[in-house]
């Protein structure tokens, strides 16, 4: 063993092998015999290509599979049976067909994005977005397979249509019949989203009774099956559907004196996501989250069944086939993938990635809970580790507290080489789910309504001012680092003084007037319940924006931003970036021309955890080796 500072050992985890290190996967499909996946390509620039389990990449270069609709896009490809490819080109959002040894096929005409792409029977249904329109219209839609709409918006059949919003289009078995969750705007979907079914020929859609309903899937044609918070968690509901109307009230399949302390379900942010799905034969396998996730088997008589799964974060049910589902996400002991799973015989194999990561480097995260101003506040741990290095015994370890974005979102714990990349040199990292997070039921995540740059502040404070009272960190050498929404807690917390000797900002929210008037459709009027509406609440905004307050920021720095960010443009940066600038505080600005909202090529990721340890090295006294 040797012995040098914290923040300055050696580690095999460079910022290259974490922009190439296990895939991000977006989406999969039993094709046939074959197992197809979509996949990110950070040495392309991000590119998401299909890959099939035969070893063919199924989509090639150039063409990459990225939906903008509500600028996070989801469901950008799917695919038939008997292995043709539908996806969204990144370039155009058209949709195009791609046959085995043909080329890529336009099915939609130039113009409005596309997403959520799901085909059932030969039939192809999509989320449609017109940001050309005034106001920006979206719809539920069937897309002719043949090509004949590529030229001919007309041919193109609309289910519904609004300037609201659209997501999870299902087919009725007997094909008459389209459902989808709708949400107005005003509304963000974890606040009030419905489930409607209409007659696919047209007709006024019907509303079954629901409140922030994800992901409806027919079981038969009088029977839908979706996810609901009416009360606290995400649950699975069934409703008798008459035609195009529910018959009576959607009944929870759970008891009503047990229902499950775990949510099936969170915030809709991408179209892809699927919680559960239902098996041929009537039982569902579903994803229940509680910090961290677990996937069961559902019964019809009430009985669970817990799959023995390696993943227990962010688990996607991506297909199923029989008795097999392919389930993606990532986990606490092994890297992200995808995993094919037997609900019979309880076999497991992993089909991409999945592999288990080595303790010595990467120990399972602490899930740890402190007391803060608000209540409980959830966080998970990764203190240094290293198998031959260690420090001086009067030394305590820097940390980064990390700030997921959203804010109604949450992180798992789980391994991650972006994570090894610090702890592996003697820095620790605490993630927090604070108040507003998803996964903890709807108290803990409506406790940020109204106090968006309040209670997320308060939170993060506590639990790294936890950790160093608990004698786990410095005190003196904790920096935060967070992004879109996380940034904005970041520059918060930095106004607030007094807890972070440091602080890293990726495509941060400076100025909440500034962000309502720019941001994009999706989140226009998510700061209503944030913060409040305008211009009632504008004081408040000026108030609790970390722009009116940069004259209290005293420490160093880092902002990292995209220039094609259309979430979070780069005037907020940049704003932050001239008020530091006239004070003479210590920063840095650094902006990627190509990059939107995240990093999404090899070069970026790299350059970007490069620039981070240098800042924290030259903030915190250590020298860090790339």
């Amino acid at each position: 063993m040797s012995s040098s500072p914290y923040g300055s050992w050696s580690s095999p985890f460079s910022a290259a092998s974490v922009a190439a290190s296990s895939p991000r996967i977006d989406g999969a499909r039993f094709v046939g015999a074959e197992i197809w996946w979509g996949e990110s390509v950070p040495a392309e620039k991000g590119r998401v290509t299909v890959r099939s389990s035969s070893g063919a990449e199924i989509l090639p270069a150039p063409w990459s599979a990225r939906s903008r609709v509500h600028e996070y896009g989801g469901g950008a490809w799917t695919a038939d049976a008997d292995g043709t490819l539908y996806f969204v080109d990144a370039g155009d959002q058209r949709v195009h067909r791609l046959a085995s040894g043909d080329v890529p096929v336009p099915l939609t005409p130039p113009g409005p994005s596309h997403g959520g792409l799901r085909v059932q029977d030969g039939r192809l249904l999509a989320v449609r977005e017109d940001l050309s329109t005034t106001p920006h219209t979206r719809a539920i839609v069937e897309i002719p397979i043949d090509g004949s709409a590529s030229e001919d918006p007309t041919a193109v059949r609309v289910i519904a249509q609004g300037d609201g919003f659209f997501a999870h289009p299902a087919l009725s078995p007997d094909g008459t019949r389209a459902a989808w969750v709708a949400w107005e705007r005003g509304r963000m979907p974890w606040e009030d989203a419905r489930v409607q079914i209409a007659e696919v020929d047209g007709g006024h859609p019907h509303t079954v009774p629901s409140r922030t309903a994800l992901q409806p899937e027919w079981t038969s044609d009088t029977e839908l099956l979706f996810a609901d918070a009416p009360y606290d968690r995400w649950e699975l509901y069934r409703v008798t559907v008459d035609g195009v109307e529910p018959s009576g009230a959607p009944q929870p399949l759970a008891p009503a004196d047990a229902p499950a302390d775990a949510d099936t379900g969170y915030g809709l942010w991408v179209l892809g996501n699927r919680w559960f799905r239902p098996l041929d034969d009537g039982r569902i396998v579903a994803v229940r989250t509680n910090g961290r996730d677990e996937v069961v088997v559902l019964d019809d008589n009430g009985g669970t069944a817990l799959v023995d799964l390696p993943a227990d974060g962010h688990v996607s049910v991506d297909d199923v086939d029989g008795t097999r589902v392919l389930l993606s996400g990532n986990g606490s002991r092994v890297a992200p993938g995808l995993w094919c799973v037997d609900t019979d015989s309880g076999e497991v194999f992993a089909v991409r990635g999945g592999e288990p990561v080595g303790p010595q480097w990467m120990p399972p995260a602490l899930s740890i809970e402190v007391d803060g101003p608000h209540g409980a506040v959830h966080a998970f741990a990764y203190p240094p580790a290293h198998p031959e290095a260690t420090a001086p015994e009067d030394e305590l370890p820097p940390y980064v507290v990390l700030v997921h974005g959203g804010p109604t979102a949450h992180v798992t714990g789980a391994t991650s080489a972006a994570v090894a990349f610090y702890t592996s040199r003697g820095i620790g990292v605490l993630d927090v789910n604070y108040g507003g997070s998803t996964g903890y039921g709807r108290a803990y995540r409506e406790r940020l309504d109204g106090q968006w740059g309040v209670v997320d502040v308060d939170d993060v404070i506590a639990a790294a001012r936890g950790l160093a009272d608990a004698g786990l960190a410095d005190p003196a050498r904790i920096a935060i680092r967070g992004g879109s929404a996380g940034g904005w807690t970041v520059l918060s917390a930095l106004v607030r003084g007094g807890t972070f000797a440091a602080g890293i900002s990726r495509y941060g929210v400076a100025d909440l007037r500034m962000l309502a008037a720019e941001t994009h459709d999706f989140e226009a009027s998510y700061l209503d319940g944030l913060v409040g509406p305008l211009p009632e609440y504008e004081h408040v905004y000026i108030e609790r924006s970390p722009l009116t307050h940069a004259d209290r920021i005293d420490v160093p720095v880092l902002l990292l931003q995209g220039g094609e960010d259309r979430v979070v443009p780069p005037s907020q940066s940049e704003a932050i970036r001239d008020a530091l600038a006239a004070r003479g505080i210590d920063h840095e600005y650094v902006l990627y021309p190509t990059e939107g909202h995240g990093f999404r090529s090899a070069e970026s990721i790299v350059d970007a955890l490069e620039r981070e340890l240098t800042f924290l090295g030259r903030a915190f006294g250590f020298e860090p080796r790339l």
